[in-house]
């Protein structure tokens, strides 16, 4: 039997106060969830941490040990580049700090897209040995010599950092690298121009990896394996491990990606694939936000144009999950362990699915037996 897991990325929140006192997943209407087994789940459970690369590759049944310390090498996979075992990659946010050098935003604070797009040309072709690579939106990659000091700095999360001091965030990778601190003044310098309402914008490098290796899907369950995303780590997911990957034309890695394109691409892939997970990023963001309506939303719209075309169109036998990897709140915008909630079945079946754990939902959709 086939199965799909319907991967929201960070679905699970706190009660909200303009939600009715609710979470943002109680709030929303979803019959076709409600048709399936509801249940209770953490996935990061208390030995990893609560972030979407472990997560997602704990859902696919890799061991903690064979986990990428920093999800930046499957980014920069998933932009269709490698690098050699004498370099490295970070993850590179364009952030917001206010005029005391205090983070205000991870995401680039109130820029457009376009905007955001001529910051990446600014921000190219400066240094021999920092290459910039601009993915989408606030997010970038830059590529190094491989330094161990580096590997070893530990440099916390932008979106986790808000209100703290940029300088004192990043003292300990600026310290080792003189290359990488000239490069981040010199970008400063470029940015002034882009200063408004009381910010400014720099970049904050982070996560630091060098070359990984993941094990392949087909090897670890003798399955074949499908992804439908647009999320850099997921695209780099698939691809570490080997599994098909369609990313469709007008998905967004948002809450405005077009849902029924990737409901079509799913059923698509089912019809070719053992296992197929489908990822939406756009729950994440709006958390990230404060947007606990959009959230909201963006839930029920996958429930209503999602998971109605896949009851519709796919006809084969089909067991189905539907969870978050981990929690964010859209009180702190902050990633979060806890339980989040998972609805678990067969499609247009009635049979009663206990999920508990993330090991239950491993076994529900790799295992052999109905």
């Amino acid at each position: 039997m086939q199965s799909l897991l319907v991967l929201i990325d960070g679905l699970g929140d706190e009660p909200v106060a303009m939600l009715d006192g609710k979470t943002p997943f109680d709030y929303a209407r979803h019959p076709y969830m409600d048709k399936l087994s509801l249940n209770a789940a953490s996935i990061c459970e208390n030995d990893i941490v609560p972030e979407s690369c472990s997560c997602i590759l704990r859902l696919l049944g890799v061991n903690r040990e064979q986990m990428p310390q920093n999800r930046s090498y499957l980014e920069l996979l998933a932009h269709g580049r490698d690098i050699s075992e004498y370099e490295m990659v970070l993850r590179c946010n364009l952030v917001a700090i206010d005029g005391e050098g205090h983070l205000v935003s991870f995401n680039g604070g109130n820029l457009s897209s376009n905007a955001m797009a001529s910051v990446a040309e600014i921000c190219n072709g400066i240094l021999k040995d920092v290459e910039f690579i601009h993915l989408s939106e606030y997010r970038n990659l830059l590529i190094l010599n491989k330094e161990k000091k580096i590997l070893e700095c530990r440099i916390a999360p932008s979106q986790e950092s808000l209100g703290e001091n940029i300088d004192e965030l990043l003292a300990e990778i600026t310290k080792e690298s003189l290359s990488l601190k000239y490069f981040l003044k010199e970008i400063e310098q470029r940015l002034k121009s882009f200063g408004r309402d009381g910010m400014r914008y720099r970049l904050y490098p982070w996560g630091p990896a060098g070359r990984e290796t993941l094990p392949g899907f087909y090897t670890l369950h003798n399955l074949t394996g499908g992804v439908v995303g647009k999320a850099e780590i997921m695209r780099g997911i698939a691809k570490g491990m080997g599994m098909k990957l369609i990313v469709p034309e007008h998905a967004t890695g948002d809450i405005n990606t077009n849902v029924l394109e990737k409901a079509v691409a799913t059923a698509d892939l089912l019809e070719r694939n053992d296992f197929v997970i489908t990822h939406f990023n756009g729950a994440d963001e709006a958390a990230h936000r404060y947007d606990a309506v959009g959230k909201a939303a963006f839930i029920q719209k996958i429930d209503t144009d999602f998971l109605c075309y896949i009851s519709e169109k796919v006809r084969k036998p089909l067991k189905i999950v539907v969870c978050g990897d981990h929690i964010t709140s859209s009180a702190s915008g902050k990633h979060c362990r806890g339980k989040g909630p998972v609805a678990a079945g067969y499609l247009n079946g009635n049979k009663k699915v206990n999920i508990s754990n993330y090991q239950d939902i491993l076994t529900f959709l790799m295992g052999k037996s109905d």
